[in-house]
């Protein structure tokens, strides 16, 4: 590719950055990394009332999240509004663009009678060549060519015409000044050099209006890629009916950013059969050309399934950090979580607590909330215990065992899982019976439940004292 590659990523403020957003960003970002380019960043936010800057904060920290940098910017289109007069009035002085006086009223009323006559509904130019005072209030339009096609060719769609006759002579400028999205839009990309204008597929329509102002402005058009729209299971756009569509949501629910940036460019982009990308690997081979024109369908299985893919190769390191938020999330006190960390004193080759529970729990675990709830029983917490678990494991005759088992414990020197497990093998080859008959009920006795990792780590993970705690509980309640 000769010239230098510069795209653009240009959300609205109107709310939290969703995955539609998210992966037009990373497309775009992607090309520019692959062709060694420029990545900007602009807000759209010439609609005053809907834009916060709650959302443009939150577009932010959603992009860093995924750790998508931008090269320029983030450019604020409130702040370029000068540019815009400046070009609406040129267009206006060279006669390729005029004033409309007509009223929202005047104009709904024609839109509903030409729909009832069964015309298309567009603007019918009444003011095209109508004599308007400067200062009369109104709004911009552009004298839209009306004969012929306009041919969109698009990286993505190929060859895409639009009949010129079903062109309306769209507005630039609104009657109180604030310039249109097709309007702020060509400006902007022409003065930032964008070469490539990477988007969904929804704006695929105002192609052509931009197009046609793009020449009356003398303006060289970029090249155009319009992707397919992200769809649910159910074909319908994706919405929140389906779950959690912004990115934040997804960080905040235990997925890593590297899980989501791979699942999100595979909406809609292939090589080969490759599922699993690093981010170096994504640059090399990222190309444009392989995005598929038809919709892709949202499938959280798989989002699901590289998440846990990628929580079982991270550092522990790095996702002991990240899951303590989510303990606290599952209901365990701050306190509980210092008082346990506090008193890990096993692991002699460094390993904090937050690593070894890592580490014991992320093979089943497909999200860090869903680790973070996995290991909960490991704090100091009430929990629930199955009923089914407890008739067919806590029976008299194991409770025994138990009794006799926490007498043992008691007297261990050494708390961590080698130990513990000589103990138990040796208790059972003692009595007769298999590991199991004792392993399980200590294992419902200390998690509530019958799954869980091997129960020697989990006893070193949950420590001496909440152990025999919970041995005594049950013993207790059952009264053995």
């Amino acid at each position: 590719m000769s010239e230098r590659v510069r795209v653009r990523f240009a959300p609205s403020p109107t709310g939290h950055l969703h995955v539609g957003g998210a992966r037009t960003a990373l497309y775009n970002w992607l090309f520019a990394r692959h062709h060694g380019g420029t990545f900007l960043l602009r807000i759209e936010d010439t609609d005053a009332d809907r834009s916060t800057e709650a959302s443009v904060e939150g577009i932010l920290e959603g992009l860093q999240w995924l750790g998508l940098d931008w090269d320029e910017g983030p450019y604020r289109q409130a702040e370029r509004l000068s540019m815009y007069r400046e070009h609406a009035e040129r267009l206006l002085r060279t006669g390729k663009a005029y004033r409309c006086v007509c009223t929202p009223e005047e104009l709904e009323g024609r839109r509903k009678a030409a729909l009832a006559a069964g015309r298309s509904p567009r603007y019918d130019g009444r003011c095209r060549d109508r004599r308007v005072e400067p200062d009369t209030p109104g709004a911009l339009r552009l004298r839209v060519g009306d004969v012929g096609v306009t041919v969109v060719e698009d990286l993505i769609h190929g060859a895409v015409s639009f009949d010129n006759a079903e062109l309306d002579d769209f507005i630039l400028v609104r009657s109180d000044g604030v310039p249109t999205y097709n309007f702020a839009v060509v400006i902007d990309d022409a003065l930032l050099h964008v070469t490539h204008v990477i988007r969904g597929d929804d704006h695929l329509s105002n192609t052509p209006k931009q197009i046609q102002l793009s020449q009356a402005l003398d303006f060289p058009l970029p090249r155009f890629a319009h992707i397919p729209m992200i769809l649910g299971p159910d074909r319908t756009r994706l919405s929140k009916r389906h779950g959690a569509t912004s990115v934040l949501a997804y960080r905040d629910q235990g997925y890593l950013p590297e899980a989501l940036v791979n699942y999100l460019v595979r909406l809609g982009w292939s090589h080969g059969d490759q599922e699993i990308f690093s981010r170096e690997e994504l640059i090399r081979h990222f190309d444009i050309a392989q995005v598929g024109d038809t919709p892709a369908i949202f499938d959280q299985a798989k989002l699901n399934w590289l998440n846990g893919h990628y929580i079982r190769q991270a550092d522990p390191k790095w996702l002991a950090d990240l899951v303590v938020p989510f303990w606290r999330q599952v209901g365990v006190s701050p306190e509980a979580i210092e008082a346990r960390t506090a008193a890990w004193t096993t692991g002699g080759d460094g390993t904090t607590f937050a690593e070894a529970v890592v580490q014991a729990f992320r093979d089943r675990a497909t999200t860090l909330a869903e680790l973070a709830q996995d290991s909960r029983f490991l704090f100091r917490v009430p929990i629930e215990h199955d009923g089914q678990a407890v008739d067919r494991y806590l029976r008299p005759e194991t409770l025994t065992h138990l009794r006799e088992l926490t007498d043992r414990l008691r007297g261990l020197h050494t708390w961590s899982a080698a130990p513990l497990e000589t103990l138990y093998r040796a208790f059972a080859a003692e009595k007769g019976l298999k590991l199991g008959d004792v392993a399980q009920p200590t294992r419902v006795a200390l998690t509530g439940g019958t799954v869980s990792p091997p129960l020697f780590v989990v006893m070193e993970l949950v420590g001496r004292e909440l152990c025999l705690e919970r041995l005594a509980a049950v013993l207790g309640r059952t009264g053995a």
